[in-house]
């Protein structure tokens, strides 16, 4: 559901590096004091894979399983161009059947099947600025007119449950065939107007705190001795005690029991040394030395080396690029499939270069006519045997009649 690959890392597009950068959630107590808020952040497509390629229903499933018993309402935060709609509805019903109340915070687009779980929630709030998008299903079949015909059905129960969720919002007096037909794009006001969305608001969310199922901080565990920070943290800054001009003069601080005797542990003084000995022991410490392996550099020196580095890099991806383009236009003069496909091929490449390479390997030479054999719709040249190869790809690549 959307523009055809449009919910994918593919091209031109950096795969995230973990999911941890699209998705996740947080928790912290609610501000009335009586359980606590979680927030989930939903900022990427909505696809059964999973992995970097979206958010699926095993990754909300583990998500609302690890949230504490307190949790009381969750803040689903959405940032998605959609997906399929039948992972989306799953999404959707896992929500309802929790037992918080949930809350669609919309922060900067939910088009296609996001709009389904944005609109199905218990509020759907629509951040200033934002857009929502509904439109009618769309799949990638291939085979037959009797198949075809059978994948057009699919799509049309798959509308009717579209419609079943907007109506649910949104009331059934909408020309909601029209809409998702027209593919209708929405404001954060037209989402209100239309009954999609229920306000305009900035939602706060959980904070930063702890992540569910997330391993525990370990950034201290290079720091190789925190006395400097335990005693900065305990002794006050002297304050005068009364006005006037200062004389120079140290004034003395006063300390509780319970701070000499921290200071005295961490310092390995005796039990009864008083404010100067701990003072002194302080002043005496040795300057921390940098670890072994660490050393200093000259800012301009630095800012050379990353220049450097990211021209190796630029490089390194023209040259992978070059390669690219060699690879699959040699493909495409030995007629494993038509030039008119060869944007498609580049996209799978990028996000794949060993798996496409090893698909094409297996791609029988001139299958594809290299002379023109006709014209499609657009005036593009199309092989007559081109569909074929392209849908037993799309078979390889588990593309079948699932409605996106």
């Amino acid at each position: 559901m959307g523009e055809k690959f449009a919910n994918r890392y593919w091209g031109s597009r950096t795969p995230a590096k973990s999911k941890a950068e699209f998705f996740g959630a947080v928790t912290t107590p609610a501000p009335s004091g009586e359980g606590d808020i979680a927030t989930i952040r939903m900022f990427g497509p909505i696809d059964s894979w999973g992995g970097w390629w979206g958010v699926s229903t095993t990754d909300i499933g583990q998500v609302l399983d690890e949230l504490p018993d307190t949790v009381v309402r969750v803040i689903l935060r959405i940032n998605s161009p959609g997906g399929e709609v039948s992972e989306a509805v799953a999404i959707l019903n896992m929500l309802r059947a929790h037992k918080s109340s949930i809350t669609a915070v919309v922060d900067g687009l939910a088009a296609s099947a996001a709009s389904v779980i944005a609109a199905g929630c218990d509020e759907t709030v629509m951040s200033p600025g934002t857009q929502m998008m509904i439109h009618s299903p769309w799949s990638i079949a291939a085979g037959n007119a009797t198949e075809l015909r059978k994948t057009a059905d699919v799509l049309d129960n798959f509308e009717s449950t579209l419609i079943e969720i907007y109506s649910g919002k949104a009331g059934a007096d909408h020309d909601w065939p029209g809409l998702l037909a027209e593919e209708t794009w929405l404001n954060s006001q037209a989402a209100v107007d239309l009954g999609l969305a229920d306000r305009i608001a900035v939602i706060p969310d959980a904070g930063e705190t702890a992540t569910p199922g997330g391993d525990p901080d370990d950034d201290n565990d290079d720091v190789e001795d925190t006395t400097d920070i335990l005693v900065a943290s305990i002794i006050p800054t002297p304050v005068a005690s009364a006005s006037g001009t200062p004389t120079g003069k140290e004034t003395a601080v006063a300390f509780s029991d319970d701070q000499l005797n921290t200071m005295r542990a961490s310092l390995g003084l005796a039990d009864d040394a008083d404010e100067t000995a701990i003072m002194s022991a302080v002043t005496a410490r040795p300057t921390p030395q940098l670890p072994d392996g660490v050393v200093t550099i000259d800012a301009s020196a630095l800012d050379e080396l990353r220049t450097q580095a990211q021209a190796g890099v630029e490089a390194r991806a023209h040259q992978k690029r070059e390669e690219r383009d060699r690879y699959i236009d040699n493909a495409i003069s030995r007629g494993k499939f038509a030039a008119a496909r060869r944007d498609n091929f580049v996209k799978l490449y990028d996000a794949d270069p060993e798996g496409t390479r090893a698909i094409i390997d297996e791609l029988a030479e001139n299958t594809i006519p290299v002379a023109e054999a006709g014209f499609d719709a657009d005036g593009e040249t199309v092989a007559a045997a081109d569909d074929a190869a392209v849908a037993a790809f799309a078979a390889r690549m588990g593309f079948t009649n699932g409605a996106r």
